[in-house]
């Protein structure tokens, strides 16, 4: 079987500079905001992006191709948020946490060689999910909270400069 397709690798690892691109110039007052008490601030977001990468995708696919068989330790993100007061967190040391675990994710990816991206694995709920799946579900997760960080600064300006309109930029 192949090795890890390059272009995923290499979405996966550009994908840092874009997480890191999009908190630049983030203060502490914008990195905890949150539009409303349920949503996520940028700082847990980056904060969350930072554990999946080392206690979900990374860890998951590892045990997917080592042996599909064992069974995958549990994980609560939404819970992991509270529990580890990532709103308490700095911003400039979340964001190098995740940066430094992708780092060693990419090194691992490149290092992989040929592998089985069908060998399939049975999640916590009985589903099967394939070595390939998760790969390509990491990047579409790095995605996900690219949206949400930019949807997050959208919603910030809108909210600490209500004088002014962004009307003419066009339909959000």
């Amino acid at each position: 079987m192949p090795a890890a397709p390059s272009w995923i690798v290499d979405r996966l690892e550009a994908n840092g500079a874009t997480f890191a691109g999009l908190v630049k110039g983030v203060d502490d007052a914008q990195a905890v905001w949150r539009p409303s008490p349920e949503k996520w601030s940028l700082i847990e977001v980056i904060n969350h992006v930072a554990d999946e990468e080392t206690e979900d995708f990374g860890a998951r696919l590892r045990l997917v191709l080592e042996d599909p068989r064992k069974a995958w330790p549990p994980i609560d993100p939404a819970r992991a948020v509270v529990d580890r007061s990532y709103n308490a967190r700095k911003l400039d040391e979340s964001l190098a946490r995740f940066l430094r675990s992708r780092v060693e994710s990419i090194a691992w990816l490149r290092g992989l060689g040929d592998v089985d991206w069908n060998v399939a694995s049975v999640r916590l709920d009985g589903a099967q999910l394939r070595a390939g799946d998760l790969l390509q579900s990491w990047v579409v997760h790095d995605l996900i909270h690219i949206r949400q960080i930019n949807r997050l600064h959208y919603e910030y300006l809108s909210a600490t400069q209500p004088q002014f309109s962004s009307a003419y930029a066009g339909d959000w």
